[in-house]
Parts: C-alpha cells; structure tokens; sequence
C-alpha cells in the first residue's frame, strides 16, 4: 500500500483503502493516487492497494486476501496513524470496484486466536464506494476481468460466490455506486444490480447513474484536471460528509 495522509488541518480521521482499476490484469495509475488525492482535500487519508493480479498468474483468492490484509492493516495501525479503526472505507473503480464490492460482502470478524495481530481484526469495510463496477461474474459480466480473476473455465460455484450483486447481506456497508449508461466496457447493469440487492437487504446506498461518461474516467479524466471534474465526484463529496468520513466538497 502506498498511503497519502491528509493533511493536518483537514484531517477528519477517516480513510480508504482504494482499489486501482486494470480488468485484473494491469493497475490504472489514475483510479489510485487521484482518488487518494481527492480523498485528502476532503480530510480523509487514501491507501492505495497494488494487488496482486491475474496478469502476473495470480487467482482467486488472492486478490480478495491482498483487499482484506490491507483494510485489517489499516485497522491495526489505525491509533498509531490518528486514524479512527471503525471509519475505514475500500473504493474501487472497474475490477477494482469488484474487488472493493468483493471486501464489502466476503468481509470476516478475524480470528481472535490468530499469532499475526492483524489476522485478529476484522476484515469489514465501513463505507464502500464503488466507480463504475464490475460487480457479477455472470452474463453482464466483463469478460476479461472474469478470466484474470477466475481462470478460463471457473467452476460454476465460485461464479456465483464471485458475483457480488448474490453476496449481500444486511450488514453489508453503505455504499455509493456511480455508473454511465453509455460505460461500452462494463455494463451499467453492475451497478444497478448491485444497488437492487442492497435495497432488497436494506442497506442505504446512494446510486448515481449518469448519461455521459466514458469507462475509466476516474475522478472525470485520466489527467490531475479539478477542473475537469465529474460531477460524481461533488456527489460523493457530499455523501461522505454525510456519512461522517469527510469535510464536504471544496465549493
């Protein structure tokens, strides 16, 4: 993990550990340190995770494992950092939003009698939030995120185990899910399948389904560009201040 603190005026406590978009086989630079970046105007700190990916030979689990070390590790260290332990948020864009909508539903309590003091602490995400996802492994699916993460001929069980959207359950975080309809990589049907079954198990979630917007837009473009902000991003600036993890947008 790479971890951008906020700064100390602004620092609200808070953090995410955020998952880098590639379809499992690459990590896009601009869905994490931008995201970290744009996480500290708002006060919270960003971890960004360099999981390990279907690219270089690696499968499920281990990508789950990498996304559930790195949120107990926060957990941890939280005290030490000025962090509180029970505001960690995961954020994921694309696969990395599979792999963030992954740790917001396979999450554990740890194991108490475990020699590592982070394996003790529990795996579960505060606050999720989710750019663009991929979310089921199943006919909506993204092809090449599915093979990186599952091999080319994935047992029929660990599809369903995989697809998120089947995985949620009433303590399942409050999440925020921004989509486009004109996404022509990831079917907007990720994200609002996902939002269905947290209505279905009474989560709050906030969904924001936009009609432009190319897949892979980070915080509006692949450059460091406030100024060519998404207007998803001052939404979600404004949910986070409502959950208690940030300051607010900047305007």
């Amino acid at each position: 993990m790479t971890p951008y603190f906020a700064p100390q005026a602004k620092a609200t406590g808070t953090s995410f550990v955020i998952c880098p978009g590639g379809g499992y086989g690459h990590l896009a630079p601009h869905e994490g340190f931008h995201y970290a970046l744009w996480l500290n105007e708002q006060g919270i700190t960003g971890f960004v995770l360099k999981y390990r990916l279907g690219s270089g030979g690696y499968r499920h689990p281990v990508m789950m494992q990498d996304v559930q070390r790195a949120i107990r590790y926060v957990r941890v260290n939280a005290e030490k950092w000025g962090l509180d332990p029970n505001r960690i948020g995961v954020m994921g864009s694309s696969a990395g939003g599979h792999l963030a909508s992954t740790a917001l539903t396979h999450f554990d309590a740890g194991d108490a009698a475990a020699a590592d003091p982070v394996d003790r602490v529990s795996s579960r995400p505060d606050l999720g939030i989710l750019c663009y996802p991929v979310i089921t492994m199943g006919p909506d699916t993204h092809e090449g995120s599915k093979r990186n993460l599952l091999g080319d001929n994935p047992d029929p069980g660990l599809v369903a185990l995989l697809s998120n959207e089947k995985q949620v359950r009433k303590d399942t975080p409050p999440t925020f899910i921004v989509h486009t309809f004109e996404d022509a990589t990831v079917k907007v049907e990720n994200a609002m399948e996902f939002a269905a079954a947290l209505k279905r198990q009474g989560v709050p979630f906030a969904l924001h389904i936009y009609t432009k917007g190319a897949h892979g837009m980070g915080l509006g473009s692949a450059q460091w560009d406030p100024e060519s902000r998404h207007m998803w991003t001052r939404e979600c600036a404004l949910w986070l201040k409502e959950q208690n993890f940030g300051s607010g947008p900047n305007n």
